[in-house]
């Protein structure tokens, strides 16, 4: 059989309309109208005053990192249950990573576990929030926390386009935040990330350092460390025509979501949860086994793989990563990132899964138990 996969992209036909307009103009590299109107339409979505359209979510990161004024040495508090793509940018620039647990009610980071943390490190730069799996994090709380701390939030809404906090898109809680278009994600570009801000100032500073820190006169002159970060007009074009099915994709993750929920039922686990007053994209359905259950999460992913279908563990959290061996990990409950990494999977989100599919998926998963 043909088969399932986690999260690949959709297309649809305007991606290639706008690439035919790059050719067409022959606006193919730099930059272009697919790249303008992306920033546009998506800070207008988000509902943010700026944006930078870059290479990569990690490359945004990377940049927001900078505009916070992270500096060798450094102390950044960083979300733990996460990629590595957004905590890897601390150490671009020299700073140190702090980690902290995660909450049971979204699996993002512990407020209570933060406000220890600045307990124990004042001198904090900034604050790197992640919305695991397209499941906003307690925002509000982390933003006034970090606001009575006189410390920039950076919100890696990389996973979590087009969900919203209390009516409000994800993406615009911090002040420097960060959107991936990677292959697997709700939309793509292919490749490619944004960098959003309401700071004018900071966005113009971002785009600087991304074209190679280029001063404004007519020979090449550098003042500044710069990098090769901007998006191409081509890579655009498609993130442009993507764009126009963000709200279709995120309904169809719901469904996906949905049917897990209610086919899963009986069986001894739980679904990614979210607060009631949240909206997730439901980027990735994912699972966690109770504690008396007989199979792993490993388990489940061999079985599902013999069968042709694709499963992949939660992310290992970062404190457990040996490249950040002796980084130190602040929490008020145990150790909830390690538990959730050994009890939980994600299992097929692909919105073009079919309804039979996924039934077989659900189907697999039941007959284990």
């Amino acid at each position: 059989m043909e088969r399932i996969l986690l999260s690949s992209p959709t297309m649809h036909s305007e991606e290639l309309n706008y690439i035919h307009e790059a050719f067409d103009t022959n606006w193919v590299a730099p930059l272009g109208e697919n790249v303008d109107a992306f920033e546009k339409g998506l800070a207008d979505y988000v509902g943010i005053k700026h944006a930078a359209a870059l290479a990569s979510g990690t490359s945004a990161l990377h940049l927001a990192v900078k505009l916070a004024g992270v500096k060798p040495d450094d102390i950044v508090f960083c979300s733990d249950l996460t990629f590595a793509a957004t905590v890897n940018p601390v150490s671009y620039e020299g700073g140190k990573q702090i980690f902290i647990d995660s909450e049971y009610e979204t699996w993002n980071m512990d407020p209570q576990a933060l406000e220890r943390a600045f307990e124990k490190y004042p001198q904090c730069k900034c604050v790197i929030v992640v919305n695991l799996y397209g499941t906003p994090a307690k925002l509000d709380e982390i933003k006034t926390i970090c606001n009575r701390h006189d410390v920039v939030l950076i919100e890696d809404a990389a996973e979590s386009l087009s969900a919203t906090y209390k009516g409000q898109q994800t993406g615009a809680f911090g002040k420097y935040n960060v959107i991936s278009f990677n292959g697997n994600k709700i939309i793509t570009s292919s490749g490619g990330g944004m960098l959003l801000s309401d700071d004018k100032q900071a966005i113009e500073k971002a785009l600087f350092w991304a074209t190679q820190s280029r001063e404004a006169v007519p020979w090449y002159q550098h003042e500044e460390i710069g990098y090769n970060y901007r998006m191409s007009n081509v890579v655009a074009g498609i993130g442009r025509g993507q764009l126009l099915h963000l709200d279709e994709h995120r309904k169809l993750k719901k469904v996906i979501y949905t049917r897990y929920k209610e086919g899963l039922q009986g069986c001894q686990l739980t679904m990614n949860p979210y607060l009631s007053y949240t909206e997730p994209n439901f980027w990735l359905s994912c699972i966690l086994l109770d504690d008396s259950v007989g199979i792993s999460p490993i388990d489940i992913i061999n079985q599902l793989n013999d069968e042709n279908i694709e499963a992949r563990p939660i992310w290992k959290p970062m404190h457990m990563q040996p490249v950040f061996k002796g980084h130190d990990f602040v929490s008020v409950n145990g150790d909830v990132g390690r538990d959730i990494f050994k009890r939980g999977l994600c299992l097929p989100s692909d919105i073009k899964m079919t309804e039979q599919e996924q039934e077989r998926v659900i189907h697999i998963i039941k007959s284990m138990f």
